[in-house]
């Protein structure tokens, strides 16, 4: 069943919630929706920003991915450490430093690809990077 953009963000980041929590790492939620990033997650005493994302955009062999907000700016180091991306069709995650991609506006993810096909494969599935 299709879902307004909203009602899946909510979901995928349900998803992420359960994932990180299992693996043992703890998760924060900060109150409303005005900062630019969705969870505080780690352990101890280091946390990381961790935006969550979710994408069904086939491109080519693979799925676009946005890394924009408020009026089409791409995110910065300033503002979150990770973007956590779920290719919804393939149930698969992605854990990217926001380093590793700004300041572009979003990039293509190949998770039915070898590791070394893409330039983000090597964070797929890299839960191990939220970790303190």
């Amino acid at each position: 069943m299709s879902r307004p953009p909203k009602a899946r963000g909510e979901l995928v980041e349900i998803q992420f919630l359960l994932e990180a929590a299992g693996r043992g790492l703890v998760v924060a939620k900060p109150w409303g929706d005005n900062l630019p990033f969705d969870f505080l997650v780690g352990r101890g005493t280091r946390y990381h920003r961790v935006q969550v994302r979710s994408t069904q955009n086939r491109k080519h062999r693979g799925y676009q991915l946005a890394t924009m907000h408020g009026r089409n700016r791409a995110y910065t180091v300033d503002e979150a450490d990770f973007f956590a991306a779920y290719v919804i069709p393939e149930k698969t995650w992605y854990l990217i430093p926001v380093k590793a991609f700004s300041p572009k506006k979003g990039f293509v993810l190949f998770p039915r690809q070898s590791r070394s096909h893409g330039q983000f494969e090597g964070f797929r599935e890299a839960w191990h990077l939220l970790e303190p």
